[in-house]
């Protein structure tokens, strides 16, 4: 016996053949079920479609706006956040996410004027604001540009 020789085997199902008289089984409604719009040629609704009734992507209330994944957010510490640090040191973003400092790991840092600072200390950051640079400067320290 070769490969060629095997059969199909006699476990395969003939077709349903609805609407061939009543003698079949399947004569009459042809399975539909009776009346109505589903028991007819053609009679489909479109997806979504709820009888008349206010569809759910209409009942449902409309998102405005966008959320843009592209933005770089910065971690901004203000200057009186870096006055607890000892005189001399050199702060940077290393520096400040071991200490706690940094919440978002991928982005930038910027050092914004808000608050006090009296000790000398150098800051490494990729942006500074304008009062931010002075107040550090005025305290003797440094403000420089990554």
């Amino acid at each position: 016996m070769k490969l060629c020789d095997l059969g199909s085997p006699e476990s395969i199902k003939k077709r349903k053949r609805v609407g061939r008289g009543n003698s079949s089984g399947h004569g009459t409604t042809a399975g539909r079920g009776t009346k109505g719009q589903l028991s007819r040629s053609g009679g489909k609704t479109r997806i979504g479609f709820e009888g008349g009734q206010m569809p759910l992507q209409r009942r449902l209330p409309h998102l405005k706006g966008f959320k843009n994944t592209r933005k770089k957010e910065n971690n901004i510490i203000n200057v009186g956040e870096l006055d607890r640090f000892n005189e001399g040191s050199i702060i940077d973003y290393d520096f400040l996410e071991k200490n706690g400092l940094i919440t978002n790991k991928t982005g930038s840092l910027k050092i914004l004027g808000k608050g006090e600072i009296t000790k000398k200390i150098t800051v490494r950051a990729n942006f500074f604001s304008k009062t931010a640079i002075g107040k550090i400067e005025k305290a003797g320290g440094k403000a420089e540009v990554v």
